[in-house]
């Protein structure tokens, strides 16, 4: 078995783990806005119950049934709470409560939403709870609606009683009219008796209790808010935005086809990655650094071109072409920095500008006099210049393509025309964009590696993979990516520098072309 046998390791997960809260943590702002929308709808939802209050009334529902008859029925089973639960809830009650407080039958649906009734298991209390916008008429409405229900309980009882007495006097009517037919006394005594007998049921049903109930506590008004208070709403928003927020870039950063890690780009372009160039904290750097200033993107360039110079190129001389997938990554830098480290290490380097689109490398970079030529530099391919990159010594440049005008046809075959054999010169190509025209391919064919450079959060990973299959293709050997962090940070240094009304033939012209237009770029290297 040749491959790399994996080893389970327990740390695997705590890795991932922290990788995924990495991702998360890329989108704050999407974070922020979920907390700004969890405080906010906690604002809301305390402002709109701040000014609401809640009054209670509990009524008693006491049975018609008469309690010193001979025959005791329990209490539950003489009233059924449920009943009188849902007509207290009715709209008879409702117009009722709107009559006692004053409001017309039309605003009897809208008290009905503002009340609440309950009744507790094995009781015999119906509590009436109402909320209104002010103590006053949240106290009104829960007495209302007691009275009104207590109102209609006496009118259904009357009723009733009224009921039973009709029906009393009818049989009454019947017995009279049967005894004046027959005159026998002992049918008379029966007659009598069931006479008396109706005259006390009906002074009976006349002494029924009709009231059915009592308020044993009357609504006050409530002296705070119903529900919780402010604390209590914000504190709950600020836990459900922060939830929002998590799941909201969760999410993005699952859909997100950009590359945001080192990792993500050696798994899409199925190569290694070789460098990572720091972001750059001033916009107006120099495109060549190596040899003239320190930091750590001049350190990168000196650290990727040791690796290159390690992966051992079949070519004697190496040859490797330095290529972004789309214009937006630092590829010239790139390019400059790395010809100039190859020269620092001895070698002997020529950086060939081959993009018509952009300006001219040569008006960007340090340039030394014609009259300052060894004897071995006489032989430089036409319109070079020599560049001097500080300590590290200096290499060649020229242009292949344009200079900045539109795009030639012929801009592959003047590179070819310039590329080194593989025994003499190394040269660096500065070309378009590997996806963007067939030039960079043609340029592939003829070099010994390419370097792709891709922008971190600003190359899809779908690109990656589409160059990775177009070297493959051309026959081309991938040596690997450089990652760059950008420049965001000069971004907003530049953007902060701007002041309404200022003119822009005010401001100081510089000849640094904008990172976003790099491009492709070939580096060859002896050893």
């Amino acid at each position: 078995m040749t491959g790399p046998i994996h080893v389970y390791d327990r740390y695997d997960e705590p890795d991932q783990l922290r990788d995924q809260l990495r991702r998360i943590l890329r989108h704050r702002a999407v974070i922020a806005l979920g907390i700004v929308l969890g405080l906010l709808g906690g604002a809301a939802l305390a402002f709109s119950r701040a000014h609401t209050y809640t009054s209670t009334s509990e009524v008693l529902v006491r049975s018609t049934a008469d309690p010193f008859g001979t025959v005791s029925v329990a209490a539950d089973n003489q009233v059924s709470m449920g009943t009188e639960q849902q007509i207290a809830a009715s709209a008879a009650v409702a117009v009722r409560a709107a009559r006692l407080m004053g409001r017309a039958d039309a605003t009897a649906a809208t008290l009905g939403k503002d009340l609440r009734i309950t009744n507790r298991a094995k009781s015999q209390v119906l509590r009436f709870e109402f909320t209104a916008r002010t103590p006053g008429r949240a106290a009104r409405g829960a007495n209302a609606f007691a009275e009104a229900y207590l109102a209609d309980r006496k009118a259904r009882n009357e009723a009733a009683v009224q009921r039973a007495g009709r029906s009393v006097q009818q049989q009454i009517k019947a017995v009279q009219a049967a005894k004046e037919k027959d005159e026998d006394e002992a049918v008379d005594k029966a007659v009598q008796s069931e006479l008396d007998t109706l005259h006390k049921r009906i002074v009976e049903i006349n002494s029924r209790d009709t009231v059915g109930g009592d308020i044993v506590r009357r609504g006050e008004a409530p002296a705070r808010p119903s529900g919780p208070g402010w604390a209590v709403l914000l504190t709950l928003g600020l836990a459900s935005g922060l939830a929002l927020g998590v799941l909201l870039a969760w999410l993005r950063s699952a859909l997100d086809s950009r590359v945001r890690s080192a990792d993500e780009a050696r798994a899409a372009l199925r190569a290694p990655v070789l460098g990572l160039l720091p972001p750059e904290p001033d916009e107006d750097a120099p495109l060549l650094t190596v040899g003239h200033q320190g930091g750590d993107r001049a350190e990168t360039c000196r650290a990727l071109a040791y690796r290159l110079r390690r992966t051992g190129l079949p070519a004697g001389a190496g040859r490797v072409l330095v290529v972004s997938p789309r214009r937006g990554a630092a590829t010239e830098e790139v390019a400059v920095n790395l010809a100039a480290a190859f020269a620092e290490c001895g070698d002997e380097v020529l950086l060939v500008d081959a993009d018509p689109g952009t300006p001219a490398l040569t008006t960007r970079l340090p340039l030394l006099p014609d009259d300052a030529r060894t004897p071995e530099e006489a032989s430089l391919p036409e319109g070079s210049r020599l560049v001097d990159a500080g300590a590290a010594g200096r290499f060649a440049c020229c242009a292949g393509g344009g200079t900045g005008g539109p795009a030639q046809p012929g801009g592959s075959a003047a590179v070819h025309r310039l590329l080194p054999g593989p025994d003499s010169r190394a040269a660096v190509v500065v070309t378009r964009p590997l996806l963007e025209h067939a030039d960079a391919l043609a340029v592939a064919q003829r070099v010994d590696g390419v370097l792709l450079v891709a922008g971190l959060d600003t190359t899809r990973r779908d690109d990656l993979k589409r160059a990775h299959e177009l070297i493959d293709c051309s026959g081309a050997t991938l040596l690997g990516a450089v990652l760059d962090a950008g420049r965001r940070r000069g971004r907003l240094r530049a953007l902060l520098r701007r002041r309404p009304g200022r003119r822009p033939e005010a401001e100081p012209v510089t000849p640094v072309v904008e990172l976003p237009a790099q491009d492709e770029t070939l580096t060859v290297s002896r050893g």
